[in-house]
């Protein structure tokens, strides 16, 4: 599989292609060319990744490109494993992966909740695991670990309601350095 995977290499820009066990193989694309790649991918008779197993953003706050986007890939004709990686800054569009795996929408979607991610043609991009109210991206490394809001669901009021968090000493700033 990586001598065909190699050929890939002729018929679209990839940047880096990597070999983990003689069956899990990593790929790394520019993000304009995903939508193209994965398409190739699961139509041609060679490789046929006809299952999406998961799409995860990982937040590399000090690199040069904020983000990470991993596609996962299972070829089970083959019994082979690809991951797609793409790299973006902060404001980079995705190209959505809904039109060629139905299951993408959910992780999408998550993505884009969590980390604040944009993928360009997704049909219902809103909210999946935080409230429509919520500021902010819960998962990026620069979200505030405390805040002065709570949160919780009121059942006598059938409704969400929010509350200023009060506490019980002052704020003090630990210093973890070590003495010697």
């Amino acid at each position: 599989m990586l001598k065909s995977l190699s050929v890939v290499k002729n018929l679209i820009p990839i940047l880096l292609l990597q070999n983990y066990r003689n069956f899990e193989f990593s790929i790394v694309l520019l993000p304009r060319q995903l939508y193209f790649v994965l398409k190739f991918l699961k139509l041609n008779i060679g490789y046929q990744y006809n299952l999406l197993t998961c799409i995860s953003g990982v937040d590399l706050l000090s690199a040069h490109y904020r983000f990470m986007v991993s596609y996962e890939l299972l070829s089970l004709v083959f019994n082979s494993r690809l991951r797609i990686k793409i790299f973006l800054g902060e404001y980079t569009l995705i190209p959505s992966a809904v039109a060629i795996f139905i299951n993408a929408n959910w992780w999408e979607r998550e993505i884009w909740d969590l980390y604040g991610l944009f993928f360009k043609n997704h049909p219902d991009l809103r909210r999946i695991l935080t409230d429509y109210g919520f500021e902010g991206y819960p998962l990026r490394k620069d979200f505030p670990l405390y805040g002065y809001k709570e949160m919780h669901y009121d059942r006598n009021q059938k409704i969400v309601t929010y509350s200023f968090i009060q506490f019980s000493q002052e704020y003090r700033s630990f210093n973890y350095n070590m003495p010697w």
